[in-house]
């Protein structure tokens, strides 16, 4: 199906019949990714007694509790409440689902024992693009990273002047293929963060952070609509489903 559409003032045309998924789905099971320190989520059915609530043992119904944390078990998008003292929730910033996004593939680089994103790369996939969302792959990409258990491995993260050249440039939906756009441990930090969503002036409240996606090698790099769909969780963070659309 070829639509048409307006997004911020400029025309588009998509094919919404072929849509790339780069959400990375909950599974209970040591196949889901894992991070900061917690184990597999839970997806059980309710019991009462001997009563089980699922079809294959004789209930009428699969009826099913689901227990998990949307930071380290899949993908999620957060909001500037993730790291504020003050209650905000995603499901009241995030007003607007459509997005023309630019997606781009990173080599992190050395720095010290770090793997490191920086401005200077940013900048140069970007070639002067400044678009609503900026979606990052890092290479190496495998399929491993749907099923990898990322506590304790150091993983690779964003500058601070890289979160900082994003946000100058008016990127106001970040998305990346990692569990955290910051070092898993820096103290509590937070530099790439706390740029982003520019927590020492006024704060971005509608700019989101969208973490453990996985990017298919089959999408190459380049400008797609981007629908960012989320959970209507009232928290800082929900489980989330960022679609991409290519143009045409």
């Amino acid at each position: 199906m070829i639509a048409q559409l307006t997004i911020f003032k400029t025309k588009i045309k998509v094919d919404l019949s072929k849509p790339l998924d780069i959400s990375i789905p909950l599974i209970a099971s040591n196949k889901n990714p894992i991070a900061w320190y917690l184990d597999k989520p839970k997806i059980e059915p309710v019991q009462e007694g001997e009563w089980v609530a699922k079809v294959s043992e004789g209930a009428s119904i699969n009826f099913n509790n689901i227990e998990f944390n949307p930071h380290a078990h899949g993908t999620h998008t957060e909001c500037v409440g993730h790291i504020t003292p003050e209650f905000y929730s995603v499901n009241e910033t995030l007003k607007n689902f459509f997005f023309l996004a630019e997606v781009i593939t990173v080599v992190p680089e050395t720095l010290g024992n770090d793997l490191v994103i920086s401005e200077k790369q940013i900048k140069h996939l970007l070639n002067g693009k400044t678009p609503e969302a900026l979606v990052i792959r890092t290479l190496p990409n495998t399929k491993s990273k749907k099923s990898k258990k990322y506590s304790h491995t150091n993983w690779a993260y964003l500058l601070e002047e890289a979160a900082e050249f994003i946000k100058q440039i008016g990127v106001q939906h970040l998305l990346i293929d990692l569990p955290s756009v910051d070092k898993e441990k820096d103290g509590g930090e937070l530099l790439a963060h706390r740029a982003f969503w520019n927590c020492s002036g006024i704060k971005r409240m509608s700019a989101t952070i969208t973490e453990l996606i996985y990017v298919s090698n089959k999408i190459e790099d380049g400008s797609y609509l981007l629908n960012l769909q989320i959970a209507s969780f009232h928290n800082d963070a929900t489980p989330s489903k960022p679609v991409l659309y290519k143009l045409i």
